[in-house]
């Protein structure tokens, strides 16, 4: 009995107990209902021994008696209370056993009942632990998501009751990991960022940690008074990955703790170029926004594109409004299918609201172009501007209509930031060297809506020939393109920027 409390816990002294009473043996709450059994009988009356324990445990709630024997036609059913922690009642262990029971069982339970109650309080502490640790981590991934959609308050109200605070401002790192040791890494990130650090258990990658991370130079077990930020933000990097050496790490700039989104997605692009590096960590390089040089053009424009969403009621109370519809649009841009799992929906809702979004706005979701129109048309809604009267379509502006997307495109801020971001591409010491140009293959694969398989057929290869050329143009922007968060709308930007003759 004690080597099974030891080794198998209360499901397996129950299996024990049932083998020896040639019958049902289980564990029931004062209600009658079963919380583990286990029946090793040779009649087959599983189900019958069952409801009659259960009748005979509801019958003895208030009886003064450490154990219970009732027959029941050929059955005899013995029941004893256990004693839960502190003195509080515990379950009842119920035998039901053919009439006569074996020789000495109601001794045998007597000898059980000390070690299957003591087995039975250490998994019940163990599940409420878990239930809290649980509870903790789905709160932590909710700050995160209200942080993603810049509802600042809402997050810093519900991050109150846990630790540390959120910092502000902030460093974004993306931790990857081994199968199986997200919860390991997560403890040794915690040590080396001296318990700093927001640690969220990334919900659409099961492989992914989120650190949100202060930018002072105190991060990091061996920073000191005077050393360099970026040296200790590198070195918190490099020590996680050689803590765990599975374990990959992008770094995002350092940003105000509203644009969390945005250093996710720094952090994100890093990841990738990281993996391609010996030391295994990287850190986001430095690039201008879109979302800032379009100006004040690009809110009349993002206004007006995303009015029809912005302003939609919902027919039924328990159909999503447009809050609801814009952070499933802004989820999906970022995660694609794998929205699901950040917004806790199913795939049919998910496919349900993207209907509706794109009947709103009158876009096509599958195609490539219109993915980046919106993404361009959120992110400039999260970007601080000065202060604007909403736009409603049909009403002219100050400085005349808004500027439609490829006027947007074609002012010079917005060239300049297209041309930096292919300027990786164009010339240079990292511009991948074979016969493929590597602005021809980026082109034709936006071209076919950012799929393998067209692309290699387009282009005469083979798709993993396609993936190769498209992980070695990762390698060269220091952007991930084949996993979501994909720089594929940034890139689609820069080329309608640069391919299209102004009007």
């Amino acid at each position: 009995m004690h080597r099974l409390a030891r080794s198998g816990g209360s499901r397996e002294l129950l299996h024990w107990v049932s083998g020896r009473a040639a019958g049902w043996a289980g564990l029931l709450d004062g209600d009658g209902t079963v919380l583990h059994a286990v029946d090793r009988g040779t009649d087959g009356t599983g189900t019958a021994a069952a409801a009659l324990a259960g009748a005979y445990a509801k019958d003895i709630a208030g009886l003064d008696a450490r154990a219970f024997s009732f027959d029941h036609e050929q059955h005899t059913a013995l029941l004893l209370p256990l004693d839960g922690p502190d003195g509080s009642a515990g379950p009842i262990l119920a035998v039901v056993a053919s009439s006569p029971p074996p020789n000495g069982l109601a001794r045998l339970l007597s000898d059980v009942a000390t070690p299957l109650a003591l087995c039975w309080t250490a998994e019940e502490v163990e599940s409420k632990r878990r239930r809290v640790e649980l509870a903790e981590s789905r709160s932590r991934e909710a700050v995160l998501h209200l942080l993603m959609t810049g509802q600042l308050s809402i997050a810093h109200q519900v991050a109150g009751a846990l630790r540390p605070p959120l910092p502000d401002p902030v460093r974004v790192y993306v931790v990857e990991c081994a199968n199986g040791r997200r919860d390991e890494v997560a403890r040794i990130c915690t040590e080396l960022s001296g318990g700093r650090s927001w640690i969220v258990r990334c919900p659409v990658y099961a492989r992914h940690l989120i650190l949100i991370v202060p930018t002072d130079t105190g991060v990091g077990a061996d920073s000191g008074p005077g050393t360099d930020a970026d040296a200790a933000e590198l070195r918190l990097g490099l020590r996680v990955a050689e803590a765990v050496p599975e374990c990959v790490v992008g770094i995002s700039a350092d940003l105000p703790l509203p644009d969390t989104a945005t250093g996710y997605r720094q952090a994100f692009h890093a990841l990738a170029v990281a993996r391609t590096l010996p030391d295994r960590h990287s850190r986001f390089g430095s690039t201008p926004d879109p979302a800032v040089a379009t100006g004040a053009a690009g809110a009349q424009w993002a206004d007006q594109l995303l009015h029809p969403l912005l302003a939609h009621l919902p027919r039924r109370a328990q159909d999503p409004g447009s809050q609801e519809l814009s952070a499933t649009l802004a989820s999906w841009l970022a995660f694609s299918s794998h929205a699901t799992h950040h917004l806790k929906i199913h795939r049919n809702t998910l496919a349900a609201r993207l209907r509706l979004i794109g009947e709103l706005l009158g876009l096509d979701l599958n195609r490539v172009g219109d993915q980046a129109t919106l993404d361009l048309a959120l992110r400039i809604r999260a970007t601080p501007t000065e202060p604007r009267a909403p736009h409603r379509p049909g009403e002219r502006t100050p400085g005349g209509t808004p500027p439609d997307l490829d006027e947007l495109l074609h002012a010079p801020a917005v060239r300049e930031w297209a041309a930096q971001q292919l300027r990786p591409l164009t010339g240079g010491p990292g511009t991948p060297r074979n016969t493929a140009d590597p602005l021809d293959t980026l082109r034709v694969w936006l071209r076919h809506e950012a799929q393998l398989a067209p692309a290699a057929e387009a282009l005469g290869i083979s798709v993993p020939g396609m993936r190769k050329r498209l992980t070695r143009l990762e390698s060269v922007l220091g952007r991930s393109l084949l996993q979501a968060p994909s720089a594929r709308y940034d890139l689609w930007l820069a080329l309608r920027s640069l391919d299209t003759p102004d009007g």
